[in-house]
């Protein structure tokens, strides 16, 4: 006789029904707009996502007078402040106020208006700083976070918490996914705040095309990071939403990594920038290794599909074409 084979954690079967009404919070942002294009692509017609200038989700009563109105079916709650090291490091009461804001908003309105299937989006941040590598979603809560983010993820990991209060208290089939560091078209350009992949891109275009001999890089350039395009994230949010159903959080990642000095290359590869890459040890390094376990969103059945230099062969092709062209969130 065959021995009987566990269904994998938190495994289900549940399809959406395509002409739910799906609210994407954050639609106009890298995240967002990633899992709206995926959703469309799939079939879903009634698909709302206002941007922040019609609804700012940090103000409480507008996102309560909005769900009453609108009634979504599902939520996926893409919307944040995020930003890079520094940004992170230099504001961390506007990064924390912004997000637990936002997040307590969205998710209590969600229940009071009865969203029956609720996505929350965290991050990999919400893990301890010297988390065991590869970092399984048991890591939560069990050591120290990185200092240049801890605000953000404390913010994130109270998402995390009233989510699983929710499925506590209430019953309902709400879940959490946990990205790793994310790229893609439409992401953050900014020379300050953005985070390592666009921030590489743009120093070395801009050095390319000044004919600069040297770029100095921030760090030391030895940390590991992970990557995924934003694009895999969207399928894994629709496959997530379709076939999981538990209380802990899922990390979604590639679950290989490479140093930053190794991107910064493959960037400067990919932006044509033949100069010298110089490195600032003087700089933060933050989290020396951040390489997420995936068996979890694996054993149910989603794999990345995007390798990173075709990635950032499209992420760059798309920075080019709107450079200049007031697309670029600066």
């Amino acid at each position: 006789m065959t021995a009987a084979v566990a269904a994998p954690y938190g495994a289900v079967h549940r399809p959406l029904d395509r002409s739910a009404r799906v609210f994407v919070a954050g639609s106009r942002g890298l995240v967002g707009s990633a899992v709206r294009r995926r959703l469309a692509r799939e079939g879903f017609t009634d698909l709302v996502g206002p941007g922040s200038a019609e609804l700012d989700l940090r103000e409480r009563r507008e996102v309560f007078e909005w769900f009453a109105a609108a009634r979504p079916d599902v939520v996926v709650l893409a919307a944040a402040r995020v930003g890079g090291i520094r940004a992170n490091a230099t504001r961390p009461a506007v990064f924390l106020s912004d997000n637990l804001r936002i997040q307590v908003n969205v998710l209590d309105a969600a229940l009071e208006h009865g969203v029956e299937r609720l996505l929350f989006l965290g991050s990999s941040c919400i893990y301890p700083k010297l988390a065991p590598q590869p970092i399984r979603e048991e890591a939560l809560l069990t050591g120290p976070l990185e200092p240049t983010n801890d605000a953000y993820a404390i913010a994130k990991i109270a998402g995390i918490q009233q989510v699983q209060a929710v499925r506590r208290q209430h019953g309902l089939p709400w879940i959490c996914a946990m990205p790793t560091n994310l790229y893609g078209p439409g992401d953050n350009f900014h020379p300050e705040h953005s985070h390592v992949l666009p921030s590489l891109i743009r120093r070395f275009d801009e050095a390319r095309r000044a004919g600069a001999r040297r770029v100095v890089n921030w760090g030391s350039g030895t940390p590991r990071r992970e990557f995924l395009h934003v694009d895999d994230l969207a399928r894994a949010c629709l496959h997530l939403l379709e076939h999981y159903d538990a209380d802990g959080p899922v990390n979604v990642g590639t679950g290989t990594d490479l140093t930053v000095r190794e991107a910064a290359e493959l960037v400067a590869e990919v932006v044509g920038y033949r100069g010298t890459l110089a490195w600032d040890p003087g700089q933060p390094d933050g989290t020396p290794r951040k390489l997420l376990d995936v068996s979890r969103i694996t054993a149910l059945g989603w794999e990345p599909r995007i390798g990173l230099r075709e990635g950032l062969e499209g992420t760059y092709a798309w920075y080019a074409e709107h450079l200049g062209s007031g697309a670029l969130r600066h």
